[in-house]
């Protein structure tokens, strides 16, 4: 049993960058509770609160059949070498943070493993949206779930899947209180693996370009992360206009306050956007895999804003072919607009008041404490 006083003993994983930001949130919590020690995966975010990461961090972020059919020998012995990483580490938990497939494939090597330690998911999977049937197959692979979304518990209860809390976002720290600007620069966010790049970078360009002399529009800005700054300053370097690229995470907040509207790719941005109220639109480019899947799921809403709230309040295109066009005309409309960019930020309150609260029988719980709950009972030796 883990007597209070000892240290805890933490392995933790992210996959991609929104999952190493919450990891690294996550971690800070800990510290101020417990003495910590920690191992694990993880980028620039868990690095500064001083991992030594297992491997690196973009080894596992992939998106879209085709980019995991590349990466598939690699992956799997990232697999193989996580679990047994955690087995010889015998944490007191391992938290497993998004990268959903990864995730699921460890938790399962481990339970073949014989470890005994405990597992939480932290970001629930979309079985709501993709597959419901799923749902009851993670509960004998997590101890918990821990979603950042409102909605989440309720469903996971209804589909018989693990217990579920809800524990908010990083983001909502970071939320603004402003009105629509008449004139700001325009943020461009590509994504940052290397498939949702190569899909979606030449298609801004040529957003960005025909845009550039927008009334509304006072320059064009990514904000992007340190590993990328280089390449992508190296390829807006050819464009027909000027584009700054800022990898300073703290920025972020001072652009946001400025920006006219974004230009983003479907993802935990788009959260990140609502909750700083910056008007947007939502572009993604699928691979000939996930149109197929799409079209069967009906097309339903991809971005978060308009998943939680249930209604479309942010302009989505969701594209087989890249096609320029059609965003353009969307970004277009919402600059000529700052009525429809107002409403936007109307609704952007009314999903932070949501997200700052939870739902009525799943309330917004700190993620440290869901964590420490499963420190404090007994567990067995792996």
């Amino acid at each position: 049993m883990s007597e209070p006083g000892d240290r805890l003993k933490l392995f933790i994983l992210a996959g991609e960058p929104s999952g190493d930001r919450i990891a690294a949130d996550l971690v800070r919590r800990l510290k101020q509770r417990v003495p910590l020690a920690f191992s694990g995966v993880g980028g620039t975010e868990l690095q500064a609160e001083g991992l030594r990461s297992l491997f690196p961090m973009s080894d596992l972020a992939v998106m879209g059949i085709s980019d995991v059919l590349l990466r598939l020998p690699l992956l799997l012995w990232r697999v193989e070498q996580t679990a047994r990483a955690i087995r010889k580490a015998k944490p007191d938990i391992a938290v497993l943070v998004d990268s959903q497939d990864f995730s699921k494939l460890v938790a399962r090597r481990l339970k073949s493993l014989e470890f005994a330690g405990r597992l939480i998911l932290y970001v629930a999977p979309s079985v709501w949206a993709r597959a419901p049937q799923r749902a009851a197959k993670l509960k004998p692979l997590f101890a918990e779930v821990l979603a950042v979304l409102p909605f989440e518990p309720a469903v996971m209860e209804r589909l018989g899947g693990p217990p579920t809390s809800y524990v908010g976002h990083p983001a909502l720290g970071e939320r603004l209180s402003r009105k629509a600007v008449d004139r700001g620069p325009l943020v461009l966010l590509p994504g940052s693996r290397d498939g949702e790049l190569r899909r979606h970078m030449p298609l801004f360009r040529q957003v960005a370009e025909r845009l550039a002399g927008h009334a509304a529009v006072d320059g064009m800005v990514i904000p992007t992360l340190p590993s990328l700054k280089a390449r992508l300053e190296r390829e807006v370097a050819s464009w027909a206009v000027p584009v700054r690229v800022v990898a300073d995470r703290a920025a972020r907040g001072e652009l946001y306050d400025q920006a006219v509207m974004a230009l983003a790719v479907s993802g935990t941005v788009t959260l990140e956007l609502a909750l700083a109220q910056v008007p947007s639109v939502v572009s993604y480019v699928m691979d000939g895999h996930q149109a197929r899947f799409y079209a069967r799921l009906g097309s339903p809403a991809v971005s978060l804003p308009n998943i939680i709230l249930g209604r479309g309040a942010v302009p989505e295109r969701v594209q087989a072919q890249p096609d320029a066009d059609a965003l353009t005309a969307a970004v277009r409309d919402l600059l000529d607009h700052k009525k429809a960019r107002q409403d936007q930020i109307a609704a952007f309150g009314e999903l932070s008041n949501l997200m700052e609260r939870g739902e009525e029988r799943f309330p917004r719980q700190d993620p440290a404490d869901r964590v420490l709950a499963h420190y404090q009972r007994p567990l067995s030796a792996s």
